[in-house]
């Protein structure tokens, strides 16, 4: 699913609401999600999952077209945890 799917799909189940209406509170609801992990936070959505970042350290890499080494500089990475009812959903029999 895509973002425009999931609009689409909360638009159909809530037809009080403008589709202009979801699309905002969509972008807002992301954009806090982003802003809170750039700010070192973590966001947990009870049920659903944990947001998280990880830190990467510096590394040597290769360009995989000419095999020259080059430096790869230390960064931050974006992490998501399934939370227990999204994972026992997923695997259920």
């Amino acid at each position: 699913m895509i973002r425009s799917e999931l609009v689409q799909r909360l638009a159909a189940e809530n037809p009080g609401l403008r589709p202009a209406e979801i699309e905002a509170v969509t972008d807002s609801f992301f954009e806090t999600i982003i802003d809170h992990l750039a700010q070192g936070g973590r966001v947990e959505l009870r049920g659903f999952g944990t947001f998280s970042t990880r830190s990467r350290d510096a590394r040597e890499g290769r360009n995989p077209r000419t095999g020259e080494i080059v430096s790869i500089p230390a960064k931050n990475v974006p992490y998501f945890k399934a939370g227990k009812e999204i994972r026992s959903r997923l695997n259920s029999d």
